[in-house]
Formats: structure tokens, sequence, C-alpha cells
């Protein structure tokens, strides 16, 4: 379960056995919420957020967090995935201080 960001007590991450299309999970307090990111012909082209099945998404603050940094650093998390899932390499988390807007 790699975590990739912490960030205003929301934590981003992979779980070690997901699947595409490339997205990452954003949770804080058994909340979690989803943003899948659609990427064609190695651009971002867009991001879906959406609740996980089973767990209470996250709250409208939390959300805006989560969307502010899946927003600011996608073209990262996609880089992160392919390290991870295609090249198997180990993936270090980052602790973010400041607001990335």
């Amino acid at each position: 379960m790699p975590k990739l960001y912490e960030y205003y007590g929301l934590i981003v991450m992979f779980y070690a056995n997901e699947h595409d299309p490339v997205h990452v999970h954003g949770k804080t307090q058994g909340r979690e919420s989803r943003a899948e990111i659609i990427v064609i012909n190695g651009k971002v082209e867009q991001i879906c957020y959406e609740p996980v099945s089973g767990r209470p998404p996250l709250e409208a603050g939390e959300m805006r967090y989560f969307e502010e940094l899946v927003n600011a650093r996608a073209d990262e998390i996609v880089s992160k995935w392919i390290d991870f899932f295609v090249l198997h390499k180990p993936i270090k988390a980052e602790r973010i201080t400041r607001r990335l807007k």
C-alpha cells in the first residue's frame, strides 16, 4: 500500500493490488474517495473523482484538498504509477506542508 503524499491530514495512496486505469485514493479518518486520471497519448486529459464502494466519502473540505493535490500533481502521480506498477520501483512518500493552489 504505497503512500504517495500526506496533505493536510489526507493520505493519498495506491493500493498494492491496483489495476488500470491510473487512479489514487484519498483517505482520512475512515473516509475515502478516488481520483481516476485519464491519460491519452501520454497527456493527462481528465480527472474523475468518485466515492469508494463500501466507504464513506471524503467530506467537502477534505475533498477540496484531495482535488487540489491531484490536480496539481497529476503528471507526477502517473509517473509514480508507472514506477511502482510497471517498473516495480519503490515509492517514497512526500509530506506537503504548504498549499498547492
